[in-house]
């Protein structure tokens, strides 16, 4: 549930791009207005509904949709500003390499890196598989960022749109699958060498 309250603007961003644009009358004028632009409009709205409704509820926001949040509004206020869509396109990358620069500094800076900060309360690790684990999310951070770029600026914008929900959402979920079999597989490992001793 919660992965999906995470993609819920991207989802929104899609389907307001398949349905919002077109020919709209306003004040006796004549708009023709691409669906990109009502799709970032959207997802800037649904940005800050997402960071309310949290706060509102849990009275704490994460840090990764505070800059989620930031980074919709300025690169969705410029797509929106100057009427150019690449703006609205670089931010899976820059969300994605921001995210591989936390992981990053936390490993080289920190006693404990990012992930086991967030997730040493419900499994006990090695220090190995947490550097694992970690770099692995840095890995992945950082190639979700390069494989958007690629699709952004080499296919055409509905495909990337595609992409953007199915393939980003996709390879997110064949990850987080494939760390879930890691994490058992070493969790096994630890819970045996506590019963033993």
């Amino acid at each position: 549930m919660k992965l999906f309250f995470d993609f819920l603007p991207i989802v929104l961003f899609f389907i307001a791009y398949k349905f919002g644009g077109g020919i709209y009358h306003w004040d006796g004028q004549e708009y023709d207005i691409k669906g990109i632009y009502v799709a970032t409009a959207v997802m800037i709205v649904a940005s800050i509904l997402q960071v309310t409704i949290t706060w509102l509820l849990t009275r704490k926001v994460e840090k990764s949709h505070i800059i989620t949040l930031v980074l919709v509004l300025v690169l969705g206020g410029a797509t929106l500003w100057l009427q150019n869509p690449n703006f609205i396109k670089w931010k899976p990358t820059a969300v994605n390499w921001l995210f591989a620069l936390a992981f990053i500094f936390s490993q080289l800076f920190t006693d404990k890196s990012l992930l086991e900060r967030m997730m040493a309360e419900h499994i006990q690790l090695p220090t190995t598989v947490w550097f694992r684990l970690n770099i692995s999310w840095v890995l992945f951070f950082i190639g979700s960022g390069l494989a958007n770029l690629y699709v952004a600026f080499n296919f055409d914008e509905a495909t990337w749109v595609n992409f953007k929900l199915f393939g980003l959402l996709g390879l997110t979920i064949v990850f987080i699958i494939g760390q879930s079999i890691y994490l058992s597989k070493h969790a096994i490992e630890v819970t045996k060498s506590t019963e033993d001793n």
